[in-house]
């Protein structure tokens, strides 16, 4: 079977240290065949861009400003971001979003970065990978009260419920990531919501190194794990973990123009 890891961070240098490449290798061994690596931010620019390099057909990358990384002189970093889209080849816009989960002190900043950065998406026609954590509220507002034509959204590492799925389906016919939250004991919600999301509305995703799906919960997360992922999601919604496979890859062909 083989999928894509719709998200994940294996350039992070103080995770990965020298072991990046043997991770790329090893999650292609396990049937990811490719990868999208979301920015962080400017810092995290060249160790994405130079693992790319290296795996250049089965890499993708995107840009974008994480929320957590919004403070004072957001506007200069997004000044540094924005020609980096003309520079490069990418599949998206990400990740961006709302994190009010550790700090609200920049809470207007992440709400008109993430305009801003709308903005970008739709003047590229790129779909956007958003983070979105104890934001919901503020992301669907702007997302309600967007000017333009909002674009396409993979709502990242999703772990709500079946309410929050109602809400942002009253917004749009967005996307969910999935990742190895689903196979955590406390996520009831989450895999409750499943059906509610549906397999046609699914991105596979790990979120390495972090959120390490049972069992390697607490551990260094890998690429190679997203079978893990596929098979639990596959549980849940009843059907094959080809089914899984063939739909969740579809689906990340389409969304990221692939």
């Amino acid at each position: 079977m083989k999928y894509i890891d719709t998200h994940t961070h294996l350039y992070l240098s103080e995770d990965f240290s020298n072991e990046s490449d043997s991770v790329v290798r090893s999650a292609i061994a396990a049937g990811v065949e490719r990868m999208i690596f979301p920015n962080v931010d400017l810092s995290t620019i060249d160790p994405m861009m130079d693992l790319h390099a290296k795996f250049a057909n089965n890499t993708f990358v995107a840009f974008g400003l994480h929320p957590t990384e919004v403070k004072e002189n957001w506007q200069e970093a997004l000044e540094q971001i924005c020609p980096l889209f003309e520079k490069h080849k990418c599949v998206a816009v990400g990740e961006i979003g709302i994190d009010l989960y550790w700090d609200k002190t920049f809470r207007e900043e992440q709400i008109s970065a993430l305009n801003v950065q709308f903005g970008w998406a739709e003047a590229l026609s790129l779909p956007v990978i958003l983070h979105c954590r104890d934001g919901l509220d503020e992301v669907l507002e702007v997302i309600d009260n967007y000017k333009g034509n909002v674009p396409q959204i993979v709502f990242h590492s999703f772990g709500g419920n079946v309410v929050d799925v109602e809400r942002i389906k009253k917004s749009g016919d967005f996307y969910f990531g999935i990742n190895g939250v689903v196979t955590f004991k406390n996520a009831q919600d989450l895999r409750d919501a499943l059906p509610s999301i549906g397999l046609d509305r699914i991105l596979l995703e790990t979120d390495s190194p972090y959120l390490a799906p049972v069992p390697y919960r607490g551990k260094r997360n890998e690429s190679s794990y997203i079978p893990i992922i596929a098979k639990k999601v596959a549980e849940v919604l009843g059907v094959s973990e080809e089914v899984v496979a063939t739909v969740t890859t579809a689906n990340a062909e389409s969304f990221f123009n692939l």
